[in-house]
C-alpha cells in the first residue's frame, strides 16, 4: 500500500512564519527608506526657505547701508551719513507709540541696534547658526516694525485711511512665523553649520544658544 507523505504541519507554520517575518522586515525596511527621505525633503525644504529669509535680511542691511538705490536711494547710505532709522520712524502716521517712534527716529543707538539687528539675523540664517537667538531678535524687531505700522487702524493720524490689507497678519507677522519655524526644526543643520555649532562647547550646555 501506497503511503502519501504530507508536510508536518509544524513545518508549515515555521515556513509561514518566515515569510511573514520577512515580509514585515522589507516592510520595516521600506518604511524607514520612506522616513529618511521625507525627513530629508524637509530639511532641504527649511534650509532652501532659511537662505530666502537670509537674503531678505541681509539685502535690507547692505541697501540702507550703501545705498543701492531700491528702498534707499544712492548717496542716501548709512555710510554716507544716512539714517537707516529717521525716513521710516519719523513717518509713522499710527498706533500707540507713534511719538515715541518720532522720539526715536534718527537716534544714534536706533539705528546701530537697528542695523545689527539686520546684520546679525540675517549673518545667523545664511550660517544655520544661532537660530534661538536670531528668531527672539527677529521676533522683537518684526514686532516693533509691525507696532509702528500699525495695521489694525483704518485711519491715520491726520484721518487719511491706512490702506491696511489685513488688521492682524501681515508680513511682520510671516517673517516672525518663518523665523521661529526654522528654529524649532534646527534648519542649520541642511546646507549650513548647525551642527558644527552645536558641538562647540559653549553652545552644548546652553540650548537658546543653538
Amino acid at each position: 500500500m501506497a503511503v502519501h507523505g504530507h508536510p508536518h504541519p509544524h513545518a508549515r507554520n515555521r515556513f509561514s512564519f518566515r515569510l511573514k517575518s520577512r515580509a514585515d522586515t522589507t516592510a520595516r525596511a521600506a518604511s524607514a527608506e520612506r522616513a529618511v527621505a521625507s525627513s530629508q525633503t524637509l530639511g532641504r525644504t527649511l534650509a532652501g526657505l532659511r537662505f530666502v529669509t537670509a537674503f531678505t535680511f541681509l539685502w535690507a542691511f547692505f541697501d540702507k547701508t550703501f545705498g543701492w538705490g531700491y528702498a534707499t536711494h544712492s548717496g542716501k547710505g548709512w555710510i554716507d551719513g544716512g539714517s537707516p532709522t529717521k525716513g521710516f520712524l519719523s513717518g509713522v502716521a499710527a498706533g500707540p507709540m507713534e511719538s515715541t517712534f518720532h522720539d526715536w527716529a534718527g537716534d544714534t543707538w536706533a539705528d546701530w541696534l537697528f542695523m545689527l539687528g539686520l546684520f546679525g539675523i540675517g549673518l545667523a540664517l545664511a550660517g544655520g547658526v544661532a537660530l534661538r537667538l536670531a528668531a527672539v531678535a527677529g521676533t522683537a524687531l518684526m514686532t516693533l516694525m509691525w507696532i509702528a505700522e500699525w495695521p489694525p487702524a483704518r485711519h491715520l493720524s491726520d484721518g487719511s485711511l491706512s490702506a491696511s490689507a489685513n488688521p492682524l497678519v501681515d508680513y511682520h507677522v510671516v517673517y516672525a512665523a518663518v523665523l521661529i519655524l526654522l528654529a524649532v526644526f534646527g534648519a542649520g543643520r541642511t546646507w549650513g553649520l548647525g551642527r558644527l555649532w552645536e558641538r562647540l562647547p559653549f553652545v552644548g550646555d546652553r540650548s537658546w544658544l543653538r
